[in-house]
């Protein structure tokens, strides 16, 4: 799969995956979102991919909107503008309900939809000098697309604030909030996300996709709503040939067998 904008590279069950437009902070046009919707919707069809850790080439992460694609939608008719953020807003369901996790090692700064594709990340790991905003209001629009992935991740009272304000924060800020899972020293960003893969790798595949499911599940409603849904996922996982050899495993001191010595270690680039 070749790509202009993007960088994606495959080592053992790992896609590294690199924004690649520096020259203009690996800011978002039609062109890369449309890269990326492919991307995504390939990877959901690869069952042989176990981790993905997505980076920005250059200074940054991304700046959000590129600036001659606003400068486009300034002209849209209202028409273009809903098909316009409905490719988005597929961009980041796609992104958000992949059957693997997908990590972001974030440097410089992610703004606006940078800071929305964060959100849509299950583990995101920062360099302590890393910039976030949610900045749309500032423009005198909104974080439409990205706002249900953002709310679900931050909450209503951060989104609040972020969103309405259009301020910009740290690394330490978005820890706080649960944006970010880690936040580590510049040159440690590679350290850490070997560290993330590798304890992914340890798990049982059909085990993370399909908890990582449970997780989406799970946060639409009450307990009490869901236990049903839950007792049945557990007793399908503890039934599935993957949970049999993992319990097996752990009962007979041994390795499971998605533990092969030539996945570990999978994250290094």
């Amino acid at each position: 799969m070749s790509f202009t904008h993007l960088r994606s590279r495959r080592e053992g069950a790992v896609e590294h995956l690199t924004l690649d437009r520096p020259e203009v902070r690996n800011a978002f046009n039609e062109e890369m979102i449309g890269e990326l919707l492919e991307w995504a919707e390939a990877r959901h069809a690869d069952a042989t991919v176990r981790a993905a850790v997505v980076r920005g080439a250059g200074p940054v992460f991304s700046a959000g909107g590129d600036l001659a694609w606003m400068a486009k939608t300034v002209g849209y008719t209202r028409e273009q503008n809903l098909r316009d953020a409905d490719t988005l807003a597929r961009l980041y369901s796609r992104l958000d309900t992949l059957p693997f996790p997908l990590v972001a090692c974030v440097h410089g700064a992610a703004l606006g939809g940078g800071s929305g594709l964060a959100a849509v990340c299950d583990i995101v790991i920062a360099s302590r000098d890393a910039v976030f905003g949610f900045t749309e209001v500032r423009l005198g629009i909104l974080p439409g697309v990205i706002s249900p992935f953002v709310v679900a991740k931050i909450g209503q009272s951060a989104a609040r604030q972020l969103f309405l304000t259009g301020e910009r924060f740290t690394a330490g800020r978005a820890r706080e909030i649960g944006l970010v899972h880690a936040v580590v020293e510049p040159g440690e960003l590679e350290a850490e996300a070997r560290r993330v893969v590798d304890a992914i790798l340890a798990c049982g595949p059909k085990a993370v996709a399909a908890t990582k499911a449970l997780v989406r599940s799970v946060s639409a409603g009450p307990p009490s709503d869901l236990a049903a849904l839950t007792a049945g996922a557990l007793a399908d996982a503890r039934t599935s040939d993957e949970g049999q050899e993992g319990l097996r495993a752990f009962l007979e001191k041994r390795r499971a067998s998605w533990r092969a010595d030539g996945e570990e270690g999978g994250a290094r680039r």
